[in-house]
């Protein structure tokens, strides 16, 4: 599990500001970046689409948010409302708008002018997925390829823990058969791929962070099933590890509350893995140093950097 960090300033952190490869906004796990650090971004990205078009993966792409019903639809408030985002906006006439102005003139909340919407962030990529696949899949299933901009509310002075992050995922939908074996191979591939960029990762069986009272059996369930894996590397320091991709295993909790059914009739069972473009990028540069130009030859080549 990546390492939880008190209030007190990350050294790596301060090294990437220096460095200008991450630009902060003032608020923690907000940061625009560099043209150098944008650059690996989007070619670790073009990587994982050209693996995602070999394998013939329906390519889907989604804005940074989505219909709040189908969060809801999901049970992600049952188990992660913490991390959630919902998207606000202002609907008044005149006088609400100058009830709006007149609490920021005072420096009082004036959050409460403005009412949730239909919108919410887009939580992980996978989620805008599952309503789009509702009814019979085809008699081999479905694969996606999926990416976007993603939210989550933990700010953090670890760099690793950005609040609003890209993440690319390929999703399997298929019988249970199929996808577990799915699962079982793509820990093994995603952590080929990391190395395949001069990191070395670490893999470890892991769980989400389930929220409430019920969260800690959730959690102990989750990893004594081994449905979710990790592939650590060493990104804020060297003795905590963080994930940079992790591999789901969700069974048929997706397609049972969105009607997803196999050529057979069978809900169907689907799982995901998920690389961090943002948390990838900081492993690289932590690995080979803050200049893409010092890195190792076969990394410059991969990564066209």
């Amino acid at each position: 599990m990546a390492q939880e960090f008190s209030a007190h300033e990350s050294p790596f952190l301060d090294q990437l500001i220096a460095h200008g490869l991450l630009i902060p906004s003032g608020v923690q796990g907000i940061y625009g970046k560099s043209g150098m650090m944008e650059n690996v971004i989007c070619r670790i990205d073009e990587l994982l689409t050209d693996i995602g078009r070999e394998m013939g993966a329906d390519i889907m792409r989604f804005p940074p948010v989505m219909n709040r019903a189908t969060v809801e639809q999901t049970g992600y408030m049952k188990s992660f409302p913490q991390l959630l985002g919902s998207v606000h906006s202002f609907t008044g006439k005149h006088r609400e708008h100058q009830q709006l102005l007149n609490a920021m003139e005072e420096g009082q909340d004036w959050s409460q002018s403005l009412p949730s919407t239909q919108d919410v962030l887009i939580p992980a990529a996978c989620y805008p997925v599952y309503p789009t696949l509702t009814g019979t899949l085809p008699e081999d299933g479905r694969l996606v390829d999926v990416c976007c901009f993603c939210f989550r509310h933990e700010p953090s002075p670890d760099p690793a823990r950005m609040q609003s992050f890209r993440q690319h995922e390929f999703i399997r939908i298929a019988d249970a058969h199929t996808v577990e074996q799915w699962h079982g191979e793509w820990i093994k591939r995603g952590d080929a791929f990391l190395r395949s960029l001069g990191l070395e990762p670490v893999v470890a069986p892991a769980n989400d962070p389930f929220f409430g009272p019920g969260g800690r059996l959730l959690a102990a369930s989750q990893q004594e099933q081994q449905l979710k894996f990790e592939l650590l590397s060493p990104i804020n320091s060297s003795e905590h590890l963080t994930a940079i991709s992790s591999c789901n295993y969700h069974q048929d909790h997706f397609a049972s509350k969105f009607g997803i059914y196999t050529a057979s009739g069978e809900i169907a069972h689907t799982s995901c893995i998920g690389f961090g473009l943002e948390r990838i990028a900081l492993a690289l540069f932590r690995q080979h140093g803050l200049d893409t130009a010092e890195w190792p030859v076969e990394v410059r080549k991969r990564l066209a950097v």
